[in-house]
């Protein structure tokens, strides 16, 4: 007799690994948006421009090379790409923060 997957405990540990894992996901993201809505509070202040995107390809590179797997440079750049998006998504939305 097989044990169900929700009941084995391989399968439970498993999970609630990969549950405070993306907890920790959402708290570092949340913290990524407070700092980038803090920098554009500033640079909004001194005239600099929102995105920049030397930065954001300097950046890609910087994280590509100190990848060590398993995810592939491809599954990285797919993945940043979309923080970015979401970042100035979510920045941009706030109260009082017009677009520049």
């Amino acid at each position: 007799m097989s044990v169900l997957p929700v009941e084995d405990p391989h399968v439970v540990r498993v999970r609630r690994e990969i549950s405070d894992l993306d907890r920790a996901l959402v708290e570092l993201v949340n913290k990524r948006l407070r700092l980038v809505g803090e920098l554009k509070r500033y640079k909004d202040e001194h005239g600099i421009g929102f995105v920049d995107l030397a930065r954001e390809e300097w950046m890609l590179r910087y994280l590509q090379r100190a990848n060590r797997g398993p995810l592939s440079g491809q599954g990285l750049a797919e993945l940043y790409h979309a923080l970015l998006d979401l970042t100035k998504r979510e920045v941009l939305a706030q109260p009082g923060s017009g677009e520049r």
